[in-house]
This record gives C-alpha cells, structure tokens and sequence, in this order.
C-alpha cells in the first residue's frame, strides 16, 4: 500500500460533503475548499510521530486538519487507535481511518477544542496513594517492580510479627499504625502470613525472607 492509495477515498468523502478537493497542495497532502471554509488532510499508511508533527504544523494553515491512516484490524490495531485519537483530540487535530479496500472513510476524531473529561475516581487514587505513601522510595521513571504504599503497610505488618510473633490483626494495627493491618494478612496479596486463628496471623518464611531481601 502506498499513502497515495488513501486518497481517492478522502477526496470521495470530502467531496460528498461539499468540497473542492485537490490534492498536493503546497505542504499539505490533501486541501479542500467549500467557499470560504478549508480543511486539511494529511496521509499516512499509519500513525507515526512525523504524521502529528505535520497535523499540529497544518494548523497554522486552519483549523480544520485531519489525520488520515489506513484502518487496519484487529485488538493492536483497536488500541493504538484509542491512544492516537486521543492524543489528536488533545492537540485539536481530527482522525480518519480509511478502508482502501472498500473505499470508505471512518472519521473517528472532529478536529477542534477538546477538554479531556476529568476522571475523579482515578485522582483520589492517585491522591491517596501519595498521602500514604511514606517518604519517596522509587527513581520516578522507574521500570519494574516498585514499593508502594500497600507494601509498606504490608512491611510494617511482616516486621511487627517477625518481632512479636502471631498476634490479632488489632494487635498489629494499634502497634504499626497501619489501619487495614487485618485485611492485608487475611488478604496475603505477597504470601508473607498464615492464619493461626481467627484474627490472628504470624509471619512465615517467604515473609522472613522478604523483609532480609
């Protein structure tokens, strides 16, 4: 497939909505004109960082830009288009996927202002996860595992019992300050206790040897 294939199906699309279409046209791939109103396409087989450095440059042209790729198939396809369109939203670009094959276009993205919608539930996790965590214990930009505020607690926990012995989780709680003491242990979500009782927990040897780790 060559970019030039996506044209005859934008130039279809554009046209059936109004506009004189002509292709190549100065830097741009694809200009349409419908009186005084232009939009502006740029092609590619699909989504690359030079194709959004051409989308935000086109817009000093007009607002009305689009993004124009081959539409593919397929789980990779689906999610790379969900992680582009919206990137192109927040850039004010508009996105096509074109079927050469059947010659259609699919505009998944109207070029213009967009606001991203705040999600709350996921700023109180991050909210919360920052309150709790003690101290700054990861390199930001880490790869791999990292130390979070759970697994302090959960450490906290493994270290009281490596000391104490089998205790009630209220025990743990009122000595480490770690509130949700009795959910970790009964939850285990690292392996680190086994029950004695009920409500009481005591460390085991994966949890003996995470806390020499």
């Amino acid at each position: 497939m060559k970019e030039t294939d996506l044209y005859p199906p934008v130039k279809a699309h554009l046209e059936a909505h109004g506009f004189t279409v002509k292709g190549e046209i100065g830097p741009a791939d694809v200009v349409g004109m419908r009186g005084e109103d232009m939009v502006v396409v740029e092609l590619k087989r699909g989504f690359s960082l030079t194709l959004f450095h051409q989308g935000i440059a086109r817009l000093a042209v007009c607002d009305c830009v689009y993004l124009a790729v081959a539409k593919g198939r397929g789980r990779p396809w689906l999610k790379a288009l969900r992680e582009n369109v919206r990137m192109a939203r927040r850039l004010g670009l508009g996105v096509m996927g074109v079927d050469v094959e059947a010659g259609t276009v699919k505009v998944y993205a109207e070029p213009g202002p967009y606001t991203p919608r705040k999600v709350a539930r996921k700023r109180r996790m991050i909210v919360s996860e920052f309150e709790r965590r003690e101290g700054d214990p990861n390199l930001g930009g880490l790869q791999g595992a990292r130390v979070t505020a759970y697994r302090q607690e959960a450490t906290l926990c493994a270290e009281f019992l490596a000391l104490a012995g089998a205790a009630k989780g209220a025990e743990v709680a009122k000595s480490t300050g770690v509130a949700r003491a009795t959910l970790i242990m009964r939850s285990n979500h690292y392996g680190w206790f086994e029950k004695v009782s009920t409500g009481v927990y005591r460390l085991n040897e994966a949890g003996r040897a995470a806390l020499s780790e």
